[in-house]
C-alpha cells in the first residue's frame, strides 16, 4: 500500500516510468562500521558488477574511491590517478543499482554543490526516498579527494581522512555518480547526497569535496527497495555500531561544507 502510494506521488511529479518493483539497490557493509575502522570485506568487484551497473563505495583498506559507471568498475587513487579495478580486488562499503533513469533535465545555470543539492532537493517528490543520480556535465572547478590504502591495527576513518589526498581540476567535463538517502538512513548510509566524479577521459576521480557547475544534464532514479547484505567476517561483528557516529560522518564529509 505504501508503495503504491508512493509511486503515485512520483507519476504525478512526472518521476516514475516503470515498476516501483524493478527500482531497487544493493548495499554491502554500513556506513558506522567503515566509520569505526572495519575496512575489509569479502564481496568481490565482480560480485557487486551482477548487483548493477551503476554505484560508488571504496576497497578494502580504504584503497582509493569506487566509480562503478555503464558496468565497469574504476578506481581513484591517492597518487591522483584512476585504474580498472581488478574484479577480484574486495570491498567493505558499496552501493549500486542497475541504473533505470525515470526523470532527466538539462541546466545552463552555473551551479555549486550545495546549490545543486537544494536545486535537487526541490524537484524530489519524496523527501523520504533513497534515490540514484547520475550528472553529466562541464566543469569550472571540482575538488575531489582519495585515501591511501591502511594498515592494521586500522584507525577510524575520520582520522584516517585527516591524511586524504585532496585533487584540484579545472575546466573538466565528466559525471557525478550519487545516491541520495533519507536522515532516517543514519548508521546503515551516508543521509543525503554521496557523490563520486569521474571524468570524461578516465583520468581524474574520486569522493566529492566541492564543485562549480557550468553546465549540466542530470538523470534520477527513485529507489524503493535496499538489498542489503552484512559482511561475514570478524572485523565487522566485533565493530562497536551502537555509537553515535554522525559527528564522526560530519567530520569527514566537513571538508566540502558550504560549497
Amino acid at each position: 500500500m505504501l508503495t503504491k502510494l508512493i509511486c503515485s506521488l512520483l507519476l504525478l511529479a512526472g518521476t516514475v516510468s516503470v515498476h516501483a518493483e524493478s527500482l531497487h539497490a544493493f548495499q554491502y557493509g554500513t556506513i558506522d562500521a567503515l566509520l569505526a575502522g572495519a575496512f575489509e570485506g569479502e564481496l568481490t568487484v565482480k560480485e557487486l558488477e551482477n548487483k548493477g551497473d551503476f554505484g560508488i563505495g571504496t576497497y578494502n583498506r580504504i584503497d582509493g574511491e569506487m566509480i562503478l559507471v555503464d558496468g565497469i568498475a574504476y578506481k581513484a587513487k591517492s597518487d591522483g590517478t584512476v585504474t580498472l579495478a581488478d574484479t577480484s580486488e574486495k570491498i567493505p562499503f558499496a552501493v549500486a543499482t542497475t541504473f533505470k533513469p525515470t526523470i532527466t533535465f538539462t541546466e545552463n545555470v552555473p551551479a555549486t554543490l550545495q546549490q545543486l543539492e537544494q536545486m535537487l532537493d526541490a524537484k524530489l517528490a519524496n523527501i523520504n526516498g533513497f534515490y540514484a543520480i547520475r550528472l553529466q556535465g562541464k566543469f569550472k572547478q571540482i575538488s575531489t579527494r582519495a585515501i591511501s590504502p591502511q594498515n592494521k591495527p586500522y584507525k577510524t576513518l575520520a582520522e584516517v581522512a585527516k591524511t586524504q589526498s585532496v585533487f584540484n581540476f579545472t575546466d573538466t567535463s565528466g559525471e557525478l555518480i550519487a545516491f541520495r538517502s533519507p536522515p532516517f538512513s543514519k548508521g546503515f548510509n551516508v543521509p543525503g547526497y554521496h557523490w563520486h566524479f569521474l571524468s570524461t577521459d578516465k583520468k581524474q576521480g574520486g569522493h566529492v569535496l566541492s564543485l562549480t557547475l557550468e553546465s549540466y544534464t542530470v538523470s534520477i532514479m527513485p529507489l524503493f527497495d535496499i538489498d542489503l547484505k552484512i559482511p561475514n567476517n570478524v572485523s565487522f561483528a566485533n565493530t562497536n555500531q551502537t555509537i553515535d557516529r554522525a559527528a564522526e560522518l560530519k567530520t569527514v564529509e566537513s571538508a566540502r561544507k558550504g560549497n
